[in-house]
């Protein structure tokens, strides 16, 4: 393989850095077969355990089908709120949190766990790889949406049970993501959530440790 020069490697860290979460934003307008495929190409030369590639993609473009998504995101993000302490609920509501209908696209990214039988390859001692695995396929499909110009926001407050109705899915296969996608207008300089005063970045120099875990963390 290739070694990459210090432009390309530059664009690489910049990319990382200028990916965004999108909750509200999304143009209407439907992204173009060939952008799309890009994307999911990038997801799916994730690194696998065992090269399992347990991963699927739902491309969910229905109204009424992402309608009776969004009413299981509204009963959820309602017992999401109340859990809050008061003095931070009228933040919490100020985040606009609607990509799952202003979206053209959903996509939902699964992991089918029997793909490749009950004995995987790095899976023997730590049976939740085939997880971790396609959660390296959303990471690679966010940051291809991000270089094509393309926002992605991840819908995490829901009950499973809903959506596993809603998406027909069968008992062994698990969802890792659901993803409202489409084109924005401008992305934000910042993370949306430091901007408008959820949550800062944490320093890394905090965060990195020598040999152990250090007491205090």
């Amino acid at each position: 393989a290739r070694r990459f020069t210090p432009e390309e490697r530059d664009t690489i860290h910049e990319l990382i850095r200028s990916r965004r979460d999108v909750r509200d934003e999304f143009r209407p307008d439907p992204i173009p077969d060939d952008v799309l495929w890009r994307i999911l190409d990038a997801a799916h030369h994730a690194p696998s355990v065992g090269f399992m590639q347990p991963w699927n993609f739902i491309l969910v473009r229905d109204i009424e089908r992402r309608r009776a998504v969004h009413r299981a995101f509204q009963a959820a993000n309602a017992e999401a709120e109340a859990m809050f302490p008061e003095e931070t609920r009228s933040t919490y509501r100020a985040l606009k949190l609607e990509g799952i209908l202003k979206a053209p696209l959903n996509i939902v990214v699964t992991c089918d766990r029997d793909r490749c039988g009950p004995v995987v390859l790095g899976r023997t001692h730590n049976p939740e790889m085939d997880l971790y695995s396609s959660v390296c396929a959303v990471q690679n499909l966010w940051l291809a949406a991000r270089a094509e110009g393309v926002g992605v926001g991840w819908v995490s407050i829901y009950n499973e049970p809903d959506l596993r109705a809603i998406l027909a899915l069968p008992d062994h296969v698990a969802i890792v993501a659901y993803l409202c996608v489409g084109f924005v207008d401008a992305f934000y300089a910042a993370p949306e959530l430091a901007l408008k005063g959820w949550r800062q970045r944490l320093p890394l120099e905090s965060l990195v440790m020598d040999e152990t875990w250090k007491k205090g963390a």
